[in-house]
């Protein structure tokens, strides 16, 4: 299931990603040679117009080529050479590659919500000793409604009001149990802790967890596209902001990234949860494809279009030679970075013990 639910997600979000450079290349004039599904040797491939639709043995995406894409190459000057385009139309066409995969992020995020998926209500399931929800008698089963007078539906939402409260002596939490509606007060127990950007933050906590009890969020068409909209706002902003942690290094590389090792497990995981948990992963890594496209580094979609800003600020575009060492440094730093986070993932997922205690038996097997 892991690997055939990776295929798809790979294959989908990599293919989409290149239909977006095909669909404005086509739209610009540019001629494209060549369309592949996939990668490696062609398995088959038919002819229409100037292009070559292929499928390949690789299912993990797919690539184009376009005509006189190459500025170290010779060009015939033809009007449909990508080359032969303005800065503004290649941009266009190298930036729909990402904006593409943004689309589908907000369209998958928005069905979703059309779809419903279940998050747990503030149905309490547990009351941890010595914390203030047992001293103020808050026990199991007890339905929370209210948070000093704010209503609330869904835990983590009740969970953040709580959390947020690390100034108040005491809150106020208006509580269902059974037929009873009763008003408890409890005095938050403020703790230190680290946020999702490794960030040492205080919050508030009554030590309560949730039950099992789920309810299914779901909205109309056009809520859902209102909801996905800002799904993708907020994701968007907290990875940028996660992206300048690390930069400046605020936040551990080796802690915050994860590779194909990392997204093959998690992939398989989603689609063992169900259809929507593996569209909301899916989303996910498509916002991500785009966002990481377009970091400004060399052969990727981000340095095409600063190296394209520089060309429209020159007057004329850098030197063949200068944009070959460049895309071969960004290819190094690129590959390097691969190997990084593959090695990260070895360790982080338990692949490279598991594989040196196989390693270790197949010895002691064989001595």
């Amino acid at each position: 299931m892991a690997i055939m639910a990776s295929i798809f997600v790979f294959g989908v979000l990599i293919f989409i990603h290149e239909f977006g450079h095909f669909l404005l290349a086509k739209m610009n004039g540019v001629r494209v040679e060549r369309f592949s599904f996939g990668f490696g040797p062609k398995l088959y491939g038919k002819k229409v117009g100037d292009t070559e639709y292929m499928i390949s043995a690789v299912p993990l995406g797919g690539y184009i080529k376009m005509s006189g894409d190459d500025p170290g190459k010779k060009r015939e000057g033809s009007a449909w050479e990508f080359l032969s385009k303005s800065c503004g139309r290649r941009a266009q066409i190298v930036a729909a590659g990402s904006v593409l995969n943004y689309l589908l992020a907000f369209v998958l995020f928005s069905l979703i919500f059309v779809i419903g998926s279940p998050v747990p209500t503030t149905r309490v399931g547990e009351v941890f000793e010595d914390f203030p929800a047992k001293a103020a008698g808050i026990k199991a089963q007890d339905l929370i409604l209210a948070v000093d007078g704010e209503k609330v539906k869904y835990w983590h939402d009740m969970a953040d009001i709580i959390h947020q409260k690390t100034d108040a002596q005491t809150i106020v939490l208006d509580i269902q149990r059974g037929e009873q509606a009763l008003n408890v007060e409890v005095a938050p127990q403020v703790e230190e802790t680290e946020d999702i950007f490794g960030q040492e933050v205080k919050i508030a906590l009554i030590g309560i967890y949730p039950s099992d009890e789920v309810t299914e969020v779901k909205y109309g068409w056009a809520e859902s596209f209102y909801q996905g909209g800002k799904k993708i706002f907020s994701l968007s902003a907290l990875t940028y902001k996660a992206l300048w942690f690390i930069a400046t290094r605020r936040m551990s590389l080796k802690d915050s990234v994860t590779g194909p090792i990392g997204i093959f497990y998690f992939t398989g995981k989603a689609a063992a949860l169900g259809f929507v948990y593996l569209l909301h992963l899916m989303a996910l890594l498509s916002m991500s494809l785009a966002i990481f496209n377009f970091l400004p580094l060399p052969v990727l979609d981000g340095g095409h279009l600063f190296f394209l800003a520089l060309e429209k600020l020159r007057k004329k575009p850098l030197s063949a030679k200068v944009q070959e060492w460049a895309a071969q440094a960004g290819t190094i730093f690129l590959f390097l970075l691969m190997l990084f986070v593959v090695y990260n993932d070895l360790i982080k997922f338990g692949v490279w013990d598991r594989a040196a205690e196989i390693w270790q038996n197949f010895g002691q097997n064989n001595g």
